[in-house]
């Protein structure tokens, strides 16, 4: 994107969602704007790999991502999706360690990097900023707890269910209730947690059960309530 009309401007950002660069003054606003810098990707770029030393953040103008950990075997497990408005790569800049996951594309996304020592610095000198970067990093550790809880307690069944219903509060549906995301059935059973043959056996239950109905990639919710029942998600 080099063309600079093509940028994105911060602010016109944050008027389009809500995100932390609100507690900017507009000196702070125009620094990260004159700092950052924004780019295309397309489905399958991978943005940083887990265990690479990073020197920057990101903030996802449009697109989606995947963020997952890889394990002995090779075998990815998501752990979160990153969409329009969200921040990744920014816990490896305040730890100053390397990253601990990593993030790829799965539909066409726009970019924007900003230099760690931008991060550091408006963490040091903005209060409300701080607090809201220390509010969010708390909210994906609380996350990372129920996602280790459910692995250890709940049945491939309800995680499916549960991860179903997560994917509607994240992504939304469509007039036809229909996911706004595509996804695999691999990456489905890479945030389940269970092998790939496990998801397509149950999302064929789910389907003939009536919670569901699938066509290719796209999936519709049938019924909330029973998804809900399932995956024990007031328990």
């Amino acid at each position: 994107m080099k063309n600079r009309d093509l940028i994105p401007f911060c602010e016109t950002c944050i008027n389009d969602f809500d995100t932390i660069f609100r507690h900017l003054t507009p000196e702070e606003h125009q620094k990260v704007n004159q700092e950052k810098v924004c780019n295309f990707y397309k489905r399958g770029n991978v943005i940083y790999h887990e265990g690479s030393r990073t020197n920057g953040f990101y903030c996802l103008n449009s697109g989606v991502l995947k963020i997952f950990k890889t394990g002995i075997d090779g075998r990815e497990q998501i752990i979160a999706f990153a969409k329009k408005g969200d921040l990744i790569g920014f816990r490896s800049i305040l730890s100053g360690e390397l990253a601990c996951s990593s993030a790829k594309v799965i539909e066409d996304a726009v970019l924007c990097f900003i230099p760690g020592e931008t991060l550091i610095s408006l963490v040091k000198t903005n209060g409300n900023f701080s607090l809201a970067m220390m509010q969010l990093t708390c909210k994906e550790l609380g996350v990372a707890n129920a996602y280790i809880t459910d692995i250890a307690q709940k049945t491939v069944r309800e995680r499916l269910a549960e991860v179903l219903l997560k994917l509607m509060d994240t992504f939304n549906l469509d007039d036809d209730n229909v996911l706004q995301v595509s996804l695999t059935r691999e990456e489905l059973s890479n945030i389940v947690g269970t092998a790939t043959e496990s998801v397509i056996r149950l999302l064929s239950e789910f389907k003939q059960d009536k919670l569901i109905d699938i066509n290719g990639r796209k999936i519709k919710i049938l019924d909330v309530k029973r998804l809900e029942k399932i995956s024990n998600a007031f328990n």
